[in-house]
């Protein structure tokens, strides 16, 4: 178990960073950094990220990573959110934010990002009895969750958010009753397909977490020393507040920094209609929230509560995979990673991972049709919702997935972060060889066999008389040969020494 954990959260609007240690089977917060990028507003219509605002994120995540490496932490997270699920040809800038922080980004789903913000939330707040609504105003995105305990039942990750908003009703800080009201209605239009569902399972109590609900709270506040919880009444007075003011940088309550000023209208708009549409009653401040629920995240891949491994398993039950023959699959392709891990440079822990859910999961598609049932399962793995997975490793496992038989398909293959954009075609060569060695399915072991890999070659080696004693084997491979030399790889094939 590591010492010190820390998580890094790209947010639309601020990056956030917490280091924690764990010490007696608690995570203790040891240090935390937040800075406003506000990278949503940098997302140009046409997903290309500005300049400026690359420079000053880049400057940020330099600061970020000086810290990490002063606190010697141990493992690392870093995840983007929104801005840069929506931001196109962003792998420049992935690459020279890694070089900053020292660490890769994975960008996640709004699914995903919903799933941990419950779960920074349920982790920081006390034990209650029944279900809990969690509402969290990002810079582009609103995610609702209501869940039991530490389980959430209901997830919904919205395309609104506090920066968004306030650029699209109030982006020259003017600020009126008209345009309070045209925002709360784009709002409005948002929830509504999510309303009914939300209502129907219905709550017990209800949080709301991060940066943009907290200033809302803390402003209701310092105009009424006695509300102690987000009420409609207190929102309503907020936003009259605000139209009195007239403009953002007359928004002058303490709680209301300078910095928070352009962006504090379209939030208040937001929660104002979540409050309307979900009919809630009273809303507390909770503590935690995404990056609390990427440690406790963390803290779970080490003590084998990994929700990857959840997910596949689950995946592997919804469409029907004979787990024994990808049992048998994932022996052999790990047996072979083994053999070229040091040649093929594939020291990264999620290389083995990646390996072995690809071959958990590379007969998905087999439940929609046997005809091209590997894109249909490349398919599935990008765009289902598989909690505890970030984007880039959905997107890895679908490369992988959808090039394991037939032609080798390379497609999209560069635009995978590094150094997966190099890296996975050897993963797809050890996952192709495993896959056609078991096509028998048989449950008798496969003789040893020997790999010897260079940069664009692979040996492998059988023992004598093998391949002859399997002619439909060897036919395979010479067919394998043949797909691999039209992607520029070279496989030869050998019996006995």
């Amino acid at each position: 178990m590591p010492d010190v954990l820390a998580a890094v959260d790209l947010g639309s609007n601020s990056f956030h960073m917490v280091v924690a240690r764990y010490s007696h089977g608690q995570l203790v917060i040891i240090d935390r950094l937040r800075e406003m990028v506000r990278l949503a507003a940098g997302v140009a219509e046409n997903g290309r990220i500005d300049k400026d605002v690359a420079a000053r994120a880049l400057a940020c995540l330099q600061r970020f990573g000086q810290r990490l490496h002063d606190m010697h932490a141990d493992s690392v997270r870093v995840v983007g959110t929104n801005a840069l699920r929506l931001a196109h040809k962003k792998q420049a800038f992935l690459e020279r934010a890694r070089e900053a922080l020292g660490h890769p980004i994975e960008i996640i789903a709004g699914m995903e990002e919903a799933r941990l913000i419950y779960s920074g939330v349920a982790h920081t707040m006390p034990t209650e009895p029944g279900k809990r609504l969690v509402a969290d105003i990002g810079g582009g995105s609103t995610e609702l969750i209501i869940g039991e305990g530490l389980n959430p039942l209901e997830l919904e990750s919205l395309q609104m958010g506090c920066v968004s908003w306030s650029e699209r009703f109030f982006r020259d800080g003017k600020i009126s009753a008209k345009r309070f009201e045209r925002a709360r209605l784009a709002a409005r239009l948002e929830l509504e397909p999510v309303q009914a569902e939300f209502r129907r399972r219905g709550w017990d109590n209800c949080a709301g977490s991060s940066g943009t609900v907290r200033a809302i709270g803390e402003a209701i506040r310092s105009l009424d020393p006695n509300s102690l919880t987000i009420t409609a009444q207190g929102i309503t007075r907020a936003i009259e507040y605000c139209i009195d003011a007239g403009h953002t940088r007359e928004l002058t309550l303490e709680p209301i920094t300078e910095d928070r000023r352009p962006v504090f209208p379209g939030g208040l708009a937001i929660l104002a209609e979540i409050f309307s549409v979900l009919d809630i009653k009273e809303m507390r401040m909770a503590e935690g929230a995404m990056r609390e629920g990427l440690l406790y995240d963390m803290l779970g891949r080490y003590r084998r509560e990994d929700a990857r491994e959840r997910t596949v398993r689950a995946m592997q039950q919804r469409y029907h995979v004979d787990t024994a023959q990808a049992e048998r699959i994932e022996a052999t392709a790990v047996n072979f990673l083994e053999q070229t891990r040091e040649a093929w440079k594939l020291e990264e822990p999620l290389a083995n991972l990646a390996l072995r859910w690809a071959a958990r999961l590379h007969e998905i598609g087999l439940d929609v049709s046997h005809s091209g049932y590997h894109r249909h399962g490349a398919y599935l793995l990008e765009n289902g919702d598989m909690p505890g997975f970030p984007r880039e490793e959905q997107r890895l496992l679908a490369r992988v997935v959808g090039a394991h038989r037939r032609k080798l398909a390379l497609e999209g293959v560069e635009e995978l972060v590094p150094p997966w954009d190099r890296s996975a075609l050897y993963l797809m060569v050890l996952l192709r060889l495993a896959v056609l060695l078991h096509r028998g399915r048989s449950s008798t072991a496969l003789p040893a066999i020997e790999l010897s890999a260079t940069a664009r070659s692979l040996e492998v080696r059988f023992p004598p008389g093998w391949l002859r004693e399997h002619p439909l084997t060897s036919a395979d491979l010479q067919q394998e040969v043949d797909y691999l030399r039209m992607s520029g790889f070279r496989l030869r094939v050998f019996s006995g020494r």
